[in-house]
């Protein structure tokens, strides 16, 4: 039987999908592979794995790799609580100053980038660097941090404040267009998916029925969230209820805006379709 390689977002904003697969047993012979969406961006385009979360973006940017695993996604209707932009000044007066970027992430650099263009209309220098917030903020004016780093430095900035303002990038961006915000896509490599294609079908429900399993056992995935993270429980319970999982037409419409948003603002080569 073929091995499917599965990545894995180590953030539990994925655990509702891959609550089931880790407790076993498994549809699927299925190779799990954790790590930060960049890294496994990076895995994917490597051919090492067949299967992903993968940002966004990355989605745009080779569309001609990869086939979107229908139903399933990454997604906020708003406010989504883990994509978060930390300054020590109002965003609108960033101007010139400079902004650290996590080197976790694709679709949220390239989502700050438009907001910060069209929406705050501030001209900014970029920095990379490692998620941790004391250390970005020492270097720069502001820093971007996604997933569960977010969710724990949010914490620690309302715990002890200094002065730090919190934008949250999914609400920011719904008052900007009016839509809400999809963060990633579950994808199949093309070549995969011509030389397997009943396993990638079976692999598909397989998928969207962890995401059922999970659903119906949220206090059992929320237990396993808190305890793996340390993240008090009303901030999961509060953050599962913000994240969507479900790739529908009015997410399908919001993505394709971004899409547009992204080609605008010089971050993808062409207008990009869903296939």
């Amino acid at each position: 039987m073929t091995r499917i390689r599965l990545g894995q977002v180590d953030y539990i904003n994925c655990l509702p999908v891959y609550h089931s697969l880790e407790e076993g047993p498994l549809p699927l012979d299925l190779e799990l592979v954790r790590g930060t969406p960049s890294a496994l961006n990076k895995l994917f385009f490597a051919g090492q794995l067949d299967c992903t979360p993968l940002s966004s973006i990355e989605y745009a940017r080779n569309r001609d790799r990869c086939v979107i695993v229908p139903g399933l996604c990454i997604a906020a209707g708003g406010r989504v609580a883990s994509i978060l932009l930390f300054s020590r000044l109002p965003v609108t007066e960033l101007e010139g100053k400079t902004v650290a970027l996590t080197t976790s992430s694709a679709t949220s650099v390239a989502m700050l980038r438009i907001l910060l263009e069209h929406y705050f209309h501030v001209d900014v220098h970029y920095v990379s660097e490692a998620p941790e917030l004391g250390t970005m903020l020492s270097r720069a004016e502001a820093a971007l941090l996604i997933g569960d780093d977010a969710l724990r430095a949010h914490i620690g900035v309302r715990t002890s404040p200094g002065g730090v303002i919190v934008t949250d990038l999914g609400e920011t961006w719904k008052q900007f267009t009016g839509d809400p915000f999809v963060y990633a896509l579950w994808v199949v490599r093309s070549a995969f998916a011509v030389e397997h294609p009943r396993l990638t079908g079976r692999l598909a429900a397989s998928l969207k029925e962890a995401r059922e399993t999970g659903a119906a056992d949220l206090a059992v995935v929320r237990a396993k969230a808190v305890k793996r993270t340390g993240l008090p429980d009303d901030v999961v319970e509060d953050y599962f209820r913000t994240i969507k999982l479900d790739f529908d037409p009015v997410y399908r419409r919001a993505l394709t805006n971004f899409y547009d948003w992204a080609y605008k603002s010089g971050l993808t080569e062409e207008r990009v379709r869903l296939d």
